[in-house]
């Protein structure tokens, strides 16, 4: 009798967790159908709000022609009769300026985080190993805008004085004015605030790689920076995919930043230029968003607004999917190897 109670307690206390692992389960798959939902629909209300600006310009929406201040201007001006709203836009100085920006500053900072993470990983005294990382995290988790602050009161100012000459403005004038706001500028900060991300992911991943395979490298005669370069950098390449996606969503986002150190100008920089071509101001979507913030309330400005949010959720939506693509073929390449 005493058997059969202790098999009824053990099959009911069983039974009780099996209960609560259940609503556990229940109650977490609610929140990240709750979580899934709010993005879906902050999806559709983006795009069923950016809709009549599309819809309105076509395709032409993405090439060029006239100011694209003066257009937007002329939207926020628009009539309040619905039937007489201005939707004419050619958006391409913002998505050159965008696609400007950020390529330029991953690419630098890719090959500038691969390497610094090498150094921190193989070659860094322990006494300086010790103070990087930290200021690495820590440069991480600046907020943007103390960037744009050492931008417009330190980079700019400098970049006006030494790198912009009289002649120079001269040579422009008649297009742009040249005032240290510019892509270099937006360019440099940028790769600044980014590169901690990417070598703080870099650092852990090269941490990770088998220490085998580095000392089978070495005692084939290899040296350290050839059996990193080979060997580390080559297994971890879906963690420097993963860095690259993050820096660059990262980037593609940034708006105060470079509203302040970019120029906040609609204008296409002219690499025919020269070196003068850094000098010139351009603005991107995100910037452009922030920068006109106030003229949301008015219908047609607001869904051009929505429009180029509805860009960057697609370039994020594909950059995501390029990442994910690219990590799953070199991590079959990776097991493969082991």
């Amino acid at each position: 009798m005493e058997a059969a109670s202790l098999s009824e307690v053990d099959a009911q206390a069983s039974l009780d967790i099996d209960r609560t692992d259940r609503r556990v389960e229940l109650l977490l798959g609610a929140l990240a159908s709750t979580i899934l939902l709010l993005i879906v629909g902050m999806i559709v209300f983006v795009f069923l709000k950016a809709l009549p600006s599309f819809t309105h310009n076509g395709l032409a929406w993405f090439g060029w022609g006239g100011s694209v201040d003066e257009q937007l201007m002329n939207i926020f001006n628009s009539p309040a009769d619905p039937s007489d709203y201005v939707y004419h836009l050619r958006a391409f100085p913002l998505l050159y300026a965008t696609a400007l920006i950020t390529g330029v500053s991953v690419v630098i900072s890719i090959v500038f985080s691969a390497l610094s993470g090498i150094f921190i990983v193989e070659f860094a005294p322990n006494r300086l190993r010790r103070t990087i990382e930290p200021v690495v995290k820590l440069l991480a988790a600046v907020p943007s805008v103390i960037y744009g602050l050492i931008g417009i009161l330190v980079v700019v100012p400098w970049v006006a004085d030494h790198l912009i000459s009289e002649g120079r403005k001269e040579s422009v004038a008649y297009v742009i004015q040249l005032d240290g706001t510019s892509i270099l500028v937006g360019i440099f900060i940028l790769t600044i605030m980014i590169c901690p991300i990417m070598i703080a992911i870099i650092v852990d991943a090269l941490r990770a790689v088998p220490e085998k395979w580095v000392e089978g490298a070495a005692a084939l005669g290899v040296n350290r920076w050839r059996a990193m370069r080979t060997v580390s950098l080559r297994a971890i390449r879906p963690a420097i995919v993963a860095a690259l996606v993050l820096a660059t969503a990262r980037a593609l986002g940034e708006a105060i930043m470079l509203s302040m150190v970019a120029g906040s100008v609609g204008f296409s920089p002219n690499p025919l230029d020269g070196f003068t071509f850094l000098l010139e101001p351009a603005r991107p979507l995100a910037s452009t968003i922030v920068d006109n913030a106030e003229g949301l309330s008015v219908a047609p400005f607001g869904q051009t607004m929505y429009a180029f949010a509805a860009i960057l959720l697609i370039s994020s939506f594909f950059l995501s999917f390029a990442g994910w693509a690219a990590r799953k073929s070199f991590s079959r390449y990776t097991l493969g190897a082991r």
